[in-house]
């Protein structure tokens, strides 16, 4: 028995990096987004809708403030795209790390940046519709699949002793 527990494990040592290790296809997907940082009355709507293009990704934020006019991303100045509902802005991002950012609020007597730290979680990552959870659904089946013939073949060998 121990040696069908061990086979299991390193079954689903070996099978889960490659579905963890996939990065996301060309796509449309959102994800959940963790916000810190600036005066607690602005808030950025999660999940936020990404896209994916080349290897590159980029986020629609939505604030909900349509005061903030500008944003700063590694230096460089991103506008809104629209600002009825909320300030939105595509910026590009990186899933799993942390991105210090600023905004530029106009809500008060004078513009003023605000500085915050964004957070992407790649585990809440999900598909806008292109077919990618399909994938993930089916993969999940095989893992499930093989860890079940696994499981039947160490059952068998037990009941035949």
């Amino acid at each position: 028995m121990k040696k069908c527990f061990a086979a299991l494990l390193v079954l689903l040592a070996l099978l889960t990096p490659v579905l963890a290790a996939q990065a996301p296809d060309d796509g449309a997907y959102t994800v959940e987004l963790t916000m810190a940082g600036g005066t607690g009355k602005a808030s950025i709507a999660s999940p936020v809708e990404i896209t994916v293009s080349g290897g590159e990704i980029t986020a629609t934020l939505i604030w909900s403030s349509s005061n903030y006019d500008r944003m700063t991303v590694d230096g460089v100045y991103y506008y809104p795209t629209a600002t009825e509902g909320g300030s939105t802005f595509t910026i590009p991002i990186a899933l799993d790390k942390l991105m210090e950012i600023s905004a530029e609020t106009i809500a008060m007597s004078q513009p003023h940046d605000i500085a915050y730290t964004l957070y992407f979680d790649s585990a809440t990552l999900r598909d806008s519709g292109d077919g990618c959870a399909l994938w993930a659904a089916a993969a999940g089946a095989v893992v499930l699949l093989a860890c079940g013939a696994v499981a039947a073949v160490c059952i068998r060998r037990r009941a035949a002793k």
